[in-house]
């Protein structure tokens, strides 16, 4: 397998799980992110199409608390990408021309590092600029905050100021379990979360602090072995070995042996 390759599939991963989960943490985001009083939204067709089809990654028509309506579209990226400016521009003006009204652009940089993409035009006849936003910048508490777990996991990729790497995700995981009902939503979250974790070169400290938390591991309890077959755990095991996870993370993590992993 190609290295291009895997970076195009963990991408995939990645914007499958912000796909899946921003609708439910979307209130959270837009208050405690985008620092928006939000008293109304509804669903508006997120395929703009004129001269070219885009597709927003979320998009809504809001009301304030002050009574303005307007266009909130977002954006979510894991990586800097210099023409960004120029696509949220396209986007700017095909949802201007098409709802006449004002529109409020974000981009939620989840990846690791400074964001560095440029975010304004700034030529004699056009003048144009969105909001960038680092999510490795706010502490992460303030996602664990929430009563859902779609918003908790984002604290994964947030600051975890003063606490050490495996505390905090210990906080994560705590967090999320607490607010998930049910062993199979908790075994989904749990499994974004380890994906997740892969954009902060997390793995190995992820499933120290899986381990460190004992009842995650009971198999009688734990979602991701619930099942109690060996079978169960291979599944997991080799979607670990296909995100390049070391192999003696993954018998850390599976309970297998390093023979049957390397079977896989």
């Amino acid at each position: 397998m190609s290295k291009q390759y895997h970076k195009e599939s963990q991408a995939n991963q990645y914007d499958k799980i912000f796909r899946e989960n921003m609708e439910a943490a979307l209130p959270g985001i837009i208050e405690h992110v985008l620092g928006l009083d939000i008293v109304h939204s509804e669903e508006i067709p997120d395929d703009i199409q004129h001269t070219k089809e885009r597709k927003p990654d979320l998009l809504k028509k809001v009301t304030d608390s002050s009574g303005k309506v307007f266009i909130l579209h977002i954006e979510y990226q894991v990586k800097n990408e210099n023409e960004m400016v120029y696509r949220m521009a396209e986007y700017h003006v095909m949802l201007l021309r098409k709802y006449s009204l004002p529109v409020e652009q974000f981009v939620l940089f989840m990846g690791t590092g400074k964001a560095c993409m440029p975010t304004e035009i700034n030529e004699d006849r056009l003048k144009f600029s969105y909001r960038l936003i680092t999510i490795s910048e706010i502490n992460y508490k303030i996602f664990l905050k929430s009563d859902k777990a779609e918003e908790k996991i984002l604290a994964i990729l947030a600051n975890f100021e003063n606490d050490g790497e495996v505390v905090a995700l210990q906080n994560i995981l705590k967090g999320v379990q607490a607010g998930t009902q049910g062993d199979f939503a908790e075994s989904r979250y749990f499994e974004q979360l380890r994906i997740l974790a892969q954009l902060r070169k997390l793995d190995i400290k992820f499933a120290e602090a899986m381990e460190s938390i004992t009842k995650f591991f009971k198999e009688e309890k734990d979602p991701f072995f619930q099942r109690g077959e060996a079978k169960g755990r291979k599944e997991v095991a080799k979607e670990m070995k296909k995100d390049g996870i070391p192999v003696d993370q993954i018998a850390k993590f599976t309970k297998l042996s390093l023979e049957e992993i390397e079977k896989l």
